[in-house]
């Protein structure tokens, strides 16, 4: 290579940093850009497991993170539930709402009725994923032998899962005469029902086969709502890590929400690249994660997080996902689109001719010409292609 000049020097390395999201050993990362505002972007991390609030019951707990716990997640709300074996999250429904779950451990049972009737019961393993359209009425019941624990992401931020539209404080609040109409029980055996919302019951330990419905057999519905998402392969496989995905195309009924399952190996780097339809909500299964975020005008943030934590990204925000541990790295990653749009760094750079790069970026075009030529997507800790 013929020797640089000092501005290409200088180019090279800002492009260079900017590609890894990283900045010299030692050295704390330098956004700049300040000519239009600048400073950073507010913080876009939530200690989710670590946190004090939410409800416990003697069938369960569950921990939420909404826009009043990370004001930044306007766009996406979760929660970390956990069941009991016979912990039941009773029957309730959301109404702005629509509800994506990745069970973590253990085995759950769910009941789900749509409007035209249409009715299904499914049972979850670790790995599996179900989704519930806004408005449809659902059970969760842990199965055992030990507790389920799993995670809940709504595509609305303002979403409180403690604000739900359950049955037993619905019924509290309905005359006994009117649930006597309905309901064929004499107005007098309301008085025995719970006086307000019960939300995690403890029940019995359900059988291992499904049971039989009230009704009978079940009412099916044509697009079923669970979807076994670590058994599939990876959608993408790199040496620096792998991806699995479900959308829309391959879950139909999740309409309005995309999950994705990021592993990366140590050092390995999700590159920089942004989504230009949704919002991006994280929770961290294992491992040290490194996240930036670039939201334009100078405005930048790099955060760290551990396992439990949750971040979020603004749809259209550029950002990369970087492990910095010893470990693997797991992380759980919901949209709020059922339609999986995003564009990489690597694919944007190439998409454009070479002396436009050389201009943009003031470097040599030999520089350029060692540019990935095709989508990284993951890196591994040596760099693209290795």
């Amino acid at each position: 290579m013929s020797e640089l000049s000092r501005r290409g020097f200088l180019g090279s390395a800002t492009l260079a940093a900017s590609a890894a999201g990283v900045t010299a050993a030692g050295a704390e990362p330098e956004y700049g850009g300040h000519e239009k505002g600048g400073g950073e972007l507010p913080s876009f991390r939530f200690a989710l497991e670590e946190s004090q609030g939410g409800h416990r019951t003697e069938g369960g707990s569950a921990r939420q993170a909404t826009i009043k716990e990370l004001p930044v997640s306007k766009g996406l709300a979760g929660v970390s539930m956990r069941l009991h074996p016979g912990g039941i999250r009773e029957l309730h429904w959301h109404a702005i709402a629509a509800e994506w779950a990745f069970v973590l451990e253990g085995r759950v049972r769910t009941t789900v009725i749509a409007p035209d009737g249409a009715s299904e019961m499914n049972d979850f393993e670790p790995g599996d994923v179900w989704y519930f359209p806004r408005g449809h009425g659902h059970m969760l019941q842990g199965l055992g032998p030990g507790d389920a624990h799993f995670i809940l992401i709504f595509d609305d931020g303002a979403f409180s899962e403690f604000g739900t539209f359950s049955v037993t404080d619905w019924l509290h609040h309905t005359p006994p005469e009117v649930l006597a109409k309905s309901m064929g029980l004499p107005a007098s055996a309301f008085a025995k029902f719970p006086k307000k919302e019960v939300y995690i019951a403890q029940g019995q330990i359900p059988p291992q086969d499904p049971p039989r419905m009230h009704q009978g057999g079940q009412k099916l519905t044509s697009a079923t709502h669970r979807y076994p998402l670590l058994a599939q392969e990876p959608h993408s496989r790199f040496a620096g890590g792998e991806e699995r995905r479900v959308s829309a195309r391959e879950f139909p009924i999740s309409t309005t929400m995309t999950g994705v399952v990021l592993d990366l190996k140590p050092g390995g780097l999700r590159e920089p690249h942004w989504h230009p339809n949704a919002d991006e909500w994280q929770y961290i299964i294992r491992g040290k994660a490194r996240i930036g975020v670039f939201g334009s005008e100078g405005r930048a943030r790099a955060e760290e997080f551990k396992a439990g934590d949750v971040g979020y990204v603004p749809r259209g925000y550029g950002h990369y996902i970087e492990n910095i541990g010893e470990e693997p790295l797991r992380v759980l990653i919901g949209f709020n689109s059922g339609d999986y749009q995003e564009i990489s760094l690597s694919t944007w750079l190439a998409a454009n001719p070479e002396a436009v790069l050389a201009d943009n970026f003031q470097i040599p075009e030999e520089w350029v010409a060692r540019l990935p030529r095709r989508r990284v997507f993951i890196a591994s800790k040596d760099g693209p292609g290795t």
